[in-house]
């Protein structure tokens, strides 16, 4: 018998995701004043007031990422699929192809539209399963390629990156949005980093992107005013009305990460949220099992599922959802349970939910291997 339910609902949502109980309760004590005598969607963005919050956010951004002075931050918008068009209209005075690392779900995404304006050049064939991250001794990079495009972490696949690849000078573009802020990096071995808000940074709504100034000044012809790294630059990220809301509590997040001990915290949290989890699923004797490969496992969003099957999942998930764990199921794409751990997510929580997996394998052993 499945026990009773959680005191509160513990959300594993790939995004939107959780914020921070302590940013929540923030606006909702702001939301009426936010010190000048009104709520901050009611600010006029051209407002001393609005400024204020928009260059405390740009420069949180860059003190806790430890950006240099010759990368510039841009809040933009239209989400990653937005990014997947602005990268290349905004590279493409570099040369009319550029290379992509698939890996995932998204980074096929971002070459199907890159393509519509360079040749992608697959820089390894695309796999039929997206399971592991192939030897970088087996890669075919082109050094006259404008850019080579990848994506750090696939919240689909749950496939992460562990190192930076090489290009050898030619110009590194990331999306980090699902680990943005969940460990060091260096920036400087970038040319662009993208990373959507709704996983680490905030609700759904901008895209921080980080660009290195020798790549501004050349948009295509083609490139909407709306996707111009160079215009949002020379505007400060007001080229035209943001979503202040959005970038408001973007910054309440990311003092929030500070608090929290700024990357080495977050990194050091991320780090045993996943090694708790990843060790229920292999000493499950074959119970659980995870699909991709040790080398290649995602700290972020672990896909797993249950060796005996889809009804097993399908009843794991059910008493899952009962008790008060949210949006456990796996993406339609790929099926099973998936959990994603961004930076909101706590130990205790996940804590929570590794005993739950050991009890519910305690309590069905006709789902045993």
């Amino acid at each position: 018998m499945a026990p009773s339910s959680l005191k509160q609902v513990i959300n594993f949502g790939a995004g939107p995701a959780k914020i921070p109980k302590q940013v929540l309760e923030q606006v909702k004590d702001e939301l009426l004043d936010c010190g000048c005598g009104i709520s901050v969607m009611e600010l006029s963005h051209r407002s001393s007031e609005y400024t204020a919050i928009n260059n405390r956010a740009i420069e949180l951004y860059r003190e806790l990422l430890d950006i240099p002075e010759n990368y510039k931050i841009l809040l933009m918008q239209g989400g990653g699929t937005g990014a997947f068009a602005s990268v290349a209209l905004n590279l493409l005075h570099r040369g009319a192809k550029a290379d992509y690392i698939l890996t995932g779900v998204w980074s096929t995404k971002a070459a199907k539209e890159a393509s519509k304006y360079l040749k992608v050049n697959h820089v390894f064939p695309k796999p039929e399963k997206f399971n592991a991250i192939p030897d970088q001794s087996t890669w075919n990079l082109d050094p006259e390629a404008a850019y080579v495009y990848y994506c750090d972490n696939e919240t689909v696949n749950g496939v992460e990156f562990h190192f930076i690849p090489e290009t050898n000078g030619v110009p590194l573009v990331c999306d980090m949005s699902s680990n943005i802020m969940t460990r060091d990096f260096d920036v400087t071995k970038f040319g662009v980093v993208i990373a959507c808000a709704q996983k680490n940074l905030g609700p759904a709504g901008i895209t921080a992107i980080i660009v290195r100034e020798d790549l501004l000044g050349k948009p295509s012809p083609l490139c909407p005013q709306v996707f111009d790294y160079t215009l949002f630059n020379q505007e400060n990220s007001l080229l035209n009305t943001p979503p202040t809301f959005i970038v408001y509590i973007f910054s309440l997040v990311l003092q929030w990460v500070k608090n929290q001990g700024g990357l080495l915290g977050m990194e050091a949290n991320s780090k045993a949220k996943s090694e708790l989890l990843y060790k229920v699923i292999e000493n499950s004797r074959g119970f659980y099992s995870c699909p991709v490969a040790k080398d290649s496992r995602s700290r972020i969003t672990v896909p797993f599922c249950l060796n005996a099957g889809a009804e097993a999942d399908k009843q794991f998930l059910k008493e899952a959802q009962d008790l008060g764990f949210l949006q456990l199921k796996g993406h339609r794409l790929v099926g099973g349970i998936r959990a994603a751990m961004y930076n909101a997510m706590t130990l205790d929580e996940v804590t929570v939910l590794v005993d739950f997996m050991t009890k519910f394998q305690e309590r069905n052993p006709q789902y045993s291997a």
